[in-house]
């Protein structure tokens, strides 16, 4: 069997779910903003942004992927180590946005008109999340690479985060109590600094691992 052949089809594989996930993410980003804007929903608004932030990522690990199709890859480059500085700083930003955010709707008594997009947005992406994580996975072990099961693990993180706006987004809907969407964007913020952390813990260690959840 000709090893590199199929190493080489596998990192085809991973670079077309790395797309998938940037696409994805752009699209995702793009309604949850609006709706999360036109609907007054905090956690759905903070959901959008991150998706956006997750673009930046993903280019990051598209770059990655491209250089393990030329040869081995050990560390981050130094336009990864930029996309991580820009991705964590953005993750920052986000958090305060979050916070700075429940205390306005606290003052200012704002609550969602709904959160119907909420439901239907994070539905899909947890079915979506869900599939790009499984086939990264597959794909990271197969060719035994930290760097891709390390995304994988990030995807599980979004994956987190669809079900929090997923059960805020319901509960919300179910018993209409202002603190639930509150809530749900605390949540939110809390991953959000999470990755924060650990995208400039990448920058200082300058080494590709498994650092966003256990690698098995």
């Amino acid at each position: 069997m000709n090893t590199d052949g199929k190493n080489e089809n596998w990192l085809k594989t991973a670079f077309i779910l790395s797309i998938i996930t940037i696409g994805y993410n752009i699209f995702e980003g793009l309604f949850s903003v609006y709706f999360g804007a036109s609907d007054d929903t905090l956690a759905l608004l903070g959901f959008g942004v991150d998706s956006f932030v997750e673009v930046i990522s993903g280019i990051g690990i598209a770059h990655m992927i491209i250089r393990m199709r030329r040869s081995q890859v050990d560390s981050h480059d130094r336009f990864e180590r930029q996309a991580l500085r820009v991705t964590g700083g953005s993750f920052y930003l986000l958090t305060a946005g979050l916070l700075i955010g429940v205390v306005f709707n606290l003052v200012y008594k704002t609550t969602p008109t709904t959160t119907v997009a909420g439901i239907v947005i994070s539905g899909i992406s947890i079915v979506t999340m869900y599939f790009l994580m499984a086939a990264k996975l597959k794909t990271g072990r197969i060719l035994s690479s930290d760097a891709i099961i390390s995304d994988a693990n990030c995807t599980k993180t979004c994956l987190y985060l669809s079900i929090i706006l997923l059960a805020s987004s319901a509960l919300y809907e179910i018993f209409r109590i202002p603190y639930i969407d509150m809530a749900g964007s605390l949540g939110i913020a809390w991953f959000a600094f999470s990755e924060g952390n650990e995208a400039f813990e990448k920058v200082k260690e300058n080494k590709i691992s498994c650092s966003c959840d256990d690698c098995h």
